[in-house]
């Protein structure tokens, strides 16, 4: 990237709310060739800071990595690809072969200057990981790592996709994490019959969780988040589709099972029937248990912020569970809005709890921020959609995704449509980029900017896992 225009003006970061702390104006200088503010949401430095008072009353929710033996090695951040042209233009990744030529697409961004300064995050001792951009002597170093990984990693990206390599998971962390969480599904909470167990090994939730949590302070950490995953994906597959799921009676089923994540208080004679619910099936043996892990870690905002967001999930099941009872093909903007619900949301949500300290809760409910958690968390959806499209072809009945939804609306091929779907994602990663760029002017404190940074992570993370999984997931033969 071009040093700043010296003709372009140089607004003035508003000043953080008073009851956040005072925060001085984040300086240092801006190097020629470093990454995009957008991309350099995709940080370097080092995996998690030291535990040091933050301004924000942010604190480490559980004791640093050398406190837990079996964790692994920290892994590496993912690296920012460079960045070339015009700092306000991202080119999307990718080229259609085959005679579609995917446009670069632009975001406007009149506060470049002051972001650029942003982005490279606060300065001084104890801060190098809240950096939200590489720091330069980094840049050759990690560029090498990016390159292996991609040369390593199975599978193909969707062409025309924007999105960022990542360097490949550290397998040490991959191991622990994978060994851990089946150990936890049988032993603990009789997750499934042994006829499902290649099912449940070809996720590879393991290298999901490394990829999305860079930060992650010890496996300890990580295995928050992976039990969580796979509890939500045991509720999406027994109540919803694969493993017996259906949408008749799905409203009752999801109910009964939020209770084990947002306990039900009713009078003692009626508790013990409850608490005997909750060991009755396996989803709501796996969100019990996974909860449970998860709130004596977390603190009480952070698992309160958690179930809002499962409740925002179980409410798109419930949509989409209807649409299908009525036989009802959504609009296109109708089915957009399910997958706002019906998405990843909850997973990226608590990437500070995973990485050992808190974004405060006024924080983490201002509306910029939010918006971001919204796009990542739809963009991240899309993804899905896109990756496991032939997987959901393939199976019985209608399986609504945004490129079925725009052939039958919009009257298009599968071909169009799929590729529409794609420029459809690529905008929602876009605006999510210029989001957080703006709110991390808008509000430059430290916990603010590591949130951004783990929340970007998440999305390359999943992108990461959708592309590598092939055991799931192949693309149409469109190009």
């Amino acid at each position: 990237m071009p040093d700043p225009d010296p003709a372009l003006p140089q607004p003035s970061v508003p000043a953080a709310p008073a009851h956040l702390g005072a925060h001085p104006l984040l300086r240092s200088r801006v190097p020629a060739g470093r990454a995009s503010a957008g991309a350099g949401l995709r940080a370097g430095g080092p995996a998690a800071p030291p535990p040091f008072a933050l301004p924000t009353g942010g604190q480490p929710l559980v004791a640093p990595a050398a406190t837990s033996p079996e964790a692994g090695p920290p892994s590496p951040s993912p690296a920012a690809p460079p960045a070339t042209g015009d700092a306000a233009a991202r080119p999307v990744t990718g080229a259609v072969p085959g005679g579609r030529a995917v446009p670069e697409q632009s975001v406007p961004d009149p506060r470049r200057s002051a972001l650029e300064r942003l982005m490279r995050g606060p300065s001084g001792l104890g801060t190098a990981a809240l950096s939200l951009a590489r720091r330069e002597e980094d840049a050759d170093a990690s560029a090498p790592a990016a390159e292996e990984a991609s040369e390593e990693a199975a599978g193909r990206p969707v062409p025309g996709l924007y999105f960022h390599p990542v360097p490949a998971p550290d397998p040490v962390r991959v191991a622990e994490v994978s060994r851990r969480i089946k150990d936890w599904a049988v032993e603990e909470v009789h997750l499934f019959p042994d006829e499902w167990e290649g099912q449940f090994d070809g996720f590879s939730v393991g290298r999901y969780m490394v990829a999305c949590h860079p930060d992650a302070p010890t496996v300890d950490h990580l295995m928050l988040a992976t039990r969580l995953m796979i509890a939500e994906n045991a509720v999406d597959d027994c109540y919803c589709e694969d493993h017996g799921g259906s949408p008749v009676g799905l409203g009752g089923r999801l109910l009964l099972a939020h209770t084990a994540l947002d306990p039900l208080h009713t009078t003692p004679e009626y508790a013990p029937a409850w608490e005997d619910s909750l060991g009755s099936d396996a989803p709501r043996r796996a969100y019990r248990s996974a909860m449970d892990y998860f709130t004596r870690s977390a603190t009480p905002s952070q698992a309160d912020r958690y179930r809002h967001d499962m409740a925002r999930l179980h409410m798109g099941y419930l949509a989409e569970a209807a649409w299908a009872e009525t036989d009802h093909l959504p609009e296109v903007w109708e089915y957009l809005a399910m997958r706002q619900f019906n998405n990843f949301r909850p997973c990226p949500t608590i990437t500070d709890s995973v990485g050992g300290y808190e974004l405060p809760a006024d924080l983490h409910a201002r509306p910029d921020m939010q918006r971001v958690i919204a796009l990542a968390g739809n963009a991240t959806t899309l993804v899905n959609d896109l990756y496991s499209y032939t997987k959901e072809l393939a199976a019985p009945g209608r399986h609504l995704n945004l490129p079925v939804v725009l052939a039958e609306r919009e009257k298009l091929s599968e071909r169009d449509a799929y590729l529409k779907a794609v420029d459809i994602h690529n905008d929602l990663m876009h605006a999510f980029e210029a989001a957080a760029a703006e709110l991390a002017a808008a509000c430059p404190v430290p916990t603010v900017l590591r949130f951004l940074k783990g929340v970007a992570a998440w999305v390359d993370g999943n992108h990461y896992w959708h592309m590598t999984n092939t055991y799931r997931y192949s693309l149409p033969d469109f190009w």
